[in-house]
């Protein structure tokens, strides 16, 4: 069984060059297998980006919701979801 659905692994190879300069995946297996590597989280809202990324020890307060969601290495998948990539 996946750990990321198929919407999730579309949109990263989407808009992965939101992040990377060059694509990294090419297909849905290709995908999972690099958000696999570099051990990418999904979480199920704002909320849980903002504490996910408190607990890696970033100052979320003063950087704000808007600015640590806008960041390259999160991912909006559109239902809700973000998927967190740090590459």
């Amino acid at each position: 069984m996946r750990e990321f659905d198929d919407r999730v692994l579309e949109y990263f190879l989407d808009n992965q060059l939101q992040l990377f300069p060059e694509k990294v995946a090419e297909t849905l297996d290709e995908a999972e297998e690099f958000l696999e590597d570099c051990m990418a989280v999904l979480v199920e809202s704002a909320d849980e980006v903002m504490d996910y990324f408190e607990e890696e020890g970033m100052d979320v307060q003063s950087a704000g919701e808007d600015e640590v969601l806008a960041a390259s290495e999160v991912f909006d998948i559109g239902d809700g979801r973000y998927l967190i990539v740090e590459a």
